[in-house]
């Protein structure tokens, strides 16, 4: 209720001046969602309730605005749709820290079990058979609870303490959750101020995945082990998420026209409310401040609650600096090959043979050759090469395998577009930007995914022999592959654009060839002219292994629920391996160069949860270390609110805050052109048992050496719980030409190795 006094009457008097000013340009700019984060503790006496204030401060600038939604545990304020106009009056209002345009997200899109390790679960992590009383939250397009990957047989009661819900909507029931799916919702208030109402006929305005990729990053993440998986035949065996045991609460955020921030950061706090003890998010808008970036904002706070967060890196490498997530309170997961593959073997008229890729199954081609043509050849339109809409002369492809260039459209609707030109077959080849990176697609007609190379060699075959042929023969599932894992070329990489002080990814796991449970309502393809239905399928992207991480991190809360979310980080980091296992010393290699990845491709390396699970020392991170890092930021009194919540967090005057005494479990060191020492200093828990432990550390620019020494150099733990801390002195000489320096800094005891990437650049 309102309060009427002094105060109201000046407040009323400044609505007047602020909607004055701001209808004067409301009419130059179109209305968008802006989250507006308040001070929790600047609200007016006036007001009884934050909700009441929240509406006042919006009708003090805007008329016609109403809140969409209202934020009250992870942040404080709400959303609402308002002119730039608008928008810059509102900021200017006293309680308000920062109003933030909405960002449009979009999605970053078995064998990895026993690729990792996991096949003996239990006597890895022997308590993960109280691993049920640990929920897997999943951000994403939702679930298909029917799927057998939610059979929750041999599940206990839910959780006493869980407060979600399983949301209704017009064809999901609260009966679609179980003891294994204990909770679904769906958040669309943002999406459908942006782009208009769900049309039903198209998508479920429930919490059913119509689309098929929440719920395989979902059982990816948790799903129940099922014996029989198999996409169309391929990858035929047991489908099983990392954290079988666990429970999965699902929240639909992701619709046809994209994920919307204030839909995000809503689903986020209310599965934070609900009970969830990991936040899994495979999705990603880019890269800005973190006070601006709504999932960096949402995850401080889960953090702070004890709550793991982890995110998928993007699909956007293999450049350079193309990451997104990159908050340190945030796990950021890149992808990489398991040792499993699907071969679609090229077979040419002049004798040449290529080995592509595919999940066909179907009528095969005939067993004689088949005319090959290159789409290029076969159209009349100036990127008929690419296999377009409409791009192809069907009297030229009819009864033909045509080659058509990868880009532009799906891979898999390329085929699409060939068979309904005529076309027998089709080969898809790889251009420079994706190089020798081969991932499996369910095409719709019998075709052959090859690299750049192949396909170079398969091109210039069909363009110069007018009577040129091929055939494709598809070999099934082949595993044992080696070198795997190997870094995906899709992979986004360091560094960091926000802080390149911290090292980002954070790792790598399983992203290539996944299988999963998926959608009933749409076909392994994903393209709508796709009648086929599945159980399961494979797909790659960083979304597959982003929830690898969330499920090992589930598994890793399971086994010790006392960690913090840094020091699962940790475990995690530090027992990753970056060379082969076999012993041979050869690092992991990059599909996109041929030639080992770095800690920008790779972060600490590749996850090795058999070691995670007793990683001997790890870095911890509190709430408090996370702001003095703020501080180094040279973050204001009200960025610093917007992502703590308190306007008490500030920096002191009389103190110094560096980006270097964050207590990460890696290396980022930025050096002066001409050279010199720079010093980080780490202080590492004991959470294994007492040891003493012996440092080794080295790092090189090409062939220019970096000096790494860290005083002291041996370390030694009488019990759990004990700190140590050491520094390390990084020592160079002037820049180098065109390269970074890699290293690595190995604390080892007779029982554990705690290994962390180095990574050193020159302004």
């Amino acid at each position: 209720m309102w309060r009427h006094g002094e105060r109201c009457v000046i407040f009323a008097v400044a609505a007047a001046a602020l909607l004055a000013a701001a209808a004067a340009a409301a009419g130059r700019d179109d209305r968008q969602t802006y989250i507006v984060h308040m001070s929790h503790s600047a609200m007016p006496n006036d007001f009884v309730e934050h909700g009441e204030w929240y509406a006042a401060s919006l009708q003090a600038v805007s008329e016609a605005a109403t809140v969409l939604y209202t934020y009250d545990t992870l942040v404080h304020g709400y959303s609402a749709r308002l002119t730039r106009a608008e928008a810059e009056a509102l900021e200017s209002q006293p309680g308000v820290l920062i109003v933030n345009p909405e960002v449009r997200y979009e999605l970053h899109t078995t064998r990895t079990p026993e690729f990792l390790g996991l096949d003996g679960t239990d006597a890895l992590f022997p308590q993960s058979s109280t691993g049920s009383d640990v929920i897997v939250g999943v951000l994403d397009t939702g679930v298909w609870p029917e799927r057998p990957s939610y059979d929750d047989t041999g599940f206990g009661p839910v959780p006493a303490d869980w407060k979600g819900e399983c949301e209704k909507g017009n064809d999901f029931s609260a009966s679609a959750c179980n003891k294994k799916l204990i909770g679904a919702r769906f958040f669309l208030t943002g999406y459908e101020a942006a782009k208009g109402p769900v049309d039903t006929s198209n998508e479920s305005r429930s919490p059913r995945d119509n689309d098929g990729h929440g719920t395989h990053t979902s059982s990816t993440a948790a799903g129940a082990a099922i014996q029989g998986a198999d996409l169309l035949g391929y990858a035929a065996g047991t489908a099983k998420g990392m954290a079988p045991r666990a429970r999965v609460a699902t929240y639909k955020v992701c619709w046809v026209g994209g994920c919307f921030s204030s839909d995000i950061l809503k689903a986020m706090e209310v599965a934070v409310t609900d009970g969830v003890d990991v936040l899994s998010l495979s999705l990603g808008g880019g890269t800005a401040d973190y006070y601006r970036d709504s999932i960096a904002v949402g995850a401080f706070s889960a953090m702070e609650k004890g709550i793991f967060v982890s995110c998928s890196a993007g699909n956007a490498g293999p450049g350079a600096a193309t990451l997104s997530n990159g908050a340190p309170w945030v796990t950021t997961v890149g992808a990489g090959t398991i040792d499993r593959d699907f071969p679609a073997y090229v077979a040419l008229g002049n004798g040449k043979n290529y080995t592509g890729v595919s999940l066909y199954s179907g009528k095969p081609l005939p067993t004689t050759p088949v005319p090959l043509i290159y789409a290029g050849n076969a159209s009349n339109s100036s990127m008929g090469q690419l296999c377009m809409s409409g791009s192809l002369v069907p009297e030229k492809v009819a009864g033909k395998i045509v080659l058509c260039d990868r880009g532009t459209n799906a891979r898999v609707q390329k085929g699409f577009i060939v068979k309904d030109a005529g076309g027998a077959g089709m080969i898809l080849a790889n251009t420079a930007a994706n190089g020798e990176e081969l991932v499996a697609d369910a095409h719709i007609l019998p075709g052959s995914g090859v690299g750049e190379k192949a396909g170079n060699a398969i091109r210039d075959y069909a363009m110069s022999d007018p009577k040129a042929t091929a055939t494709i023969v598809f070999a099934g599932t082949k595993v044992g592959i080696q070198p795997s894992p190997v870094v995906a070329a899709f992979s986004s990489r360091g560094p960091n654009t926000v802080t390149p002080s911290v090292l980002k990814p954070d790792i790598i796991a399983p992203g290539v060839n996944i299988l999963a449970a998926w959608s009933g309502s749409v076909g392994p393809s994903g393209i709508a002219g796709d009648s086929r239905r599945v159980g399961f399928n494979i797909i790659s992207g960083t979304s597959m292994s982003c929830p690898h991480v969330s499920g090992l991190a589930a598994l890793l809360r399971a086994a010790h629920p006392e960690w913090s979310p840094a020091a699962i980080r940790s475990a995690l980091m530090t027992t990753a391996y970056n060379e082969y296992p076999n012993g041979n010393g050869n690092g992991i290699l990059d599909v996109a160069t041929g030639r080992p990845a770095t800690p920008l491709d790779v972060g600490a390396g590749h996850v090795d949860p058999a070691k995670a699970v007793d990683p001997g020392l790890v870095y911890d991170i509190a709430a408090a270390d996370y702001v003095d890092f703020l501080c180094a930021l040279n973050y204001g009194p009200m960025q610093i609110a917007t992502l703590t919540k308190r306007s008490s967090d500030g920096c002191a005057a009389n103190r110094t805050y560096a980006e270097s005494a964050l207590n990460y479990p890696s290396f980022a060191v930025t050096f002066p052109a001409g050279g010199g020492t720079v010093k980080h200093t780490r202080t590492v828990t004991n959470v294994g048992q007492p040891g003493t432990y012996k440092v080794t550390a080295s790092a090189a620019a090409g062939s220019t050496p970096v000096s790494v020494s860290v005083e002291p150099s041996t370390l030694s733990f009488s019990k759990a719980g004990e700190k140590q801390s050491f520094t390390v002195s990084f020592s160079a000489p002037a820049k180098p030409t065109g390269t970074n320096g890699f290293g690595r800094l190995v604390w080892s005891s007779d029982h554990h190795v705690v290994a962390s990437p180095i990574e050193a650049t020159w302004n």
